[in-house]
């Protein structure tokens, strides 16, 4: 079989894994236009209700109202279907995800330093271990550093990340200082020649200002290492929280200049259409989406499979 039909099967086993961990969100949507869908010329009453449907699958009230928009015009005045509400909805949610859907580019920084961070729960460790997993099957010399120091678990999870992945893993004493430990392990991935630091953090609610200046100060001490340091801060989200995403983003955007997304757990939830409103407002890079535990369950976003899959066009 050539490479080319490997990539299109893959490409068709990640759409239905994606499809499937967006049942919940794109059933949820299904469920609520269904019931409004009616024959005969397309009242205002009606457009309010599909807008107020799409606002509570979480897709914000800017792209519902251009979905009413778009319904309203000429070509569904006289009725629409289910199928195409749902085509309606998918169209405008690419034009919203399109712009943000980009790669994460590792450039040759020697290394490369990412700082990942998010609030405790959020997939944080597990997402660092797949990324891990990635950039090895690259071929690329990753460091991983246990900057998560408040929590043992946290250390010794990404310790087996390491193991997996055959990353050098650089931790110390829970308890020890994350900010130190950030500063030897970008001075020790230099001078080991890797190409890749992934760096955890302590999982702190935005709303903590001591847990959150201690994050400014690991940004602060890499720099005196590698002043380009960190190349990337990823935020990593968990789809299940909904709305109180936006607020996570916008603490962390703050704090420690964030410069793309990965979201997880989006099989998890029916609030999937979060990120579309997150994408909206914040215009970030989304790098990865994840829809289970498994190493391939982390993929690069991809905006039009991502529409089809929420608006559940099969």
């Amino acid at each position: 079989m050539s490479d080319s039909g490997n990539d299109e099967s893959e490409k068709k086993g990640w759409f239905g894994r994606l499809a499937g961990g967006l049942k919940r969100s794109s059933s949820q949507l299904g469920a609520a236009i269904a019931d409004l869908v009616t024959k005969g010329p397309m009242d205002p009453a009606k457009l309010d209700m599909i807008q107020d449907a799409l606002v509570r699958a979480d897709l914000g009230y800017d792209l519902a109202h251009r979905v009413t928009t778009v319904i309203s015009l000429g070509a569904y005045s006289q009725g629409i279907t289910p199928e195409e509400i749902k085509s309606v909805v998918a169209a405008e949610v690419v034009k919203i995800l399109r712009p943000v859907a980009k790669p994460l580019v590792i450039e040759d920084g020697k290394p490369f330093v990412i700082l990942v961070a998010g609030v405790n729960g959020s997939g944080k460790t597990t997402t660092i271990g797949k990324l891990a997993s990635k950039l090895a099957a690259e071929g690329r010399k990753v460091v991983l550093a246990a900057g998560d120091t408040f929590r043992a678990a946290a250390i010794d999870q990404l310790k087996i990340w390491g193991q997996r992945t055959g990353a050098t893993v650089i931790a110390r004493e829970q308890g020890s200082d994350s900010a130190s430990l950030a500063f030897e392990a970008l001075s020790e991935a230099k001078a080991a020649g890797a190409d890749v630091l992934i760096v955890d953090t302590a999982g702190r609610l935005q709303n903590r200002t001591e847990l959150m200046s201690e994050l400014e100060k690991m940004v602060r001490v890499m720099k005196k290492v590698d002043p380009a340091a960190p190349h990337a801060v990823l935020l990593v989200l968990d789809a299940t929280v909904g709305q109180n995403a936006l607020s996570q983003v916008e603490a962390f955007g703050k704090t420690a200049g964030v410069t793309g997304l990965v979201m997880t757990k989006l099989d998890g939830t029916a609030r999937g259409g979060i990120l579309v409103s997150i994408a909206e407002k914040f215009k970030l890079p989304i790098h990865f989406i994840g829809v289970g535990e498994g190493v391939d369950d982390l993929a690069p976003f991809a905006a039009q499979d991502f529409a089809r899959a929420l608006s559940g066009i099969e």
